[in-house]
């Protein structure tokens, strides 16, 4: 989890990854970020995020995002 803060700092230093729950939905990450989040998860954790996975579900948490890399991990 602590890497996946890191990884987010990078891009949004201004939001507070710990405590939010609906970066999506609040508008705090918009496509962009999420080009770039995927971009670098995809290189750090050794996995390929396919574009049906790019959900604002899958990004709207920390939480979330570590569900995602931790399936597609198992799934490789």
């Amino acid at each position: 989890m602590e890497e996946i803060i890191k990884i987010l700092k990078q891009f949004r230093p201004d939001i507070d990854f710990e405590n939010q729950k609906n970066l999506i939905g609040d508008g705090l990450l918009d496509s962009l970020d999420i080009v770039s989040i995927v971009s670098e998860f995809d290189s750090e954790f050794d996995i390929e995020i396919p574009v049906e996975e790019i959900t604002p579900e899958n990004f709207n948490s920390v939480q979330a995002m570590k569900e995602l890399i931790e399936r597609l991990k198992d799934e490789a």
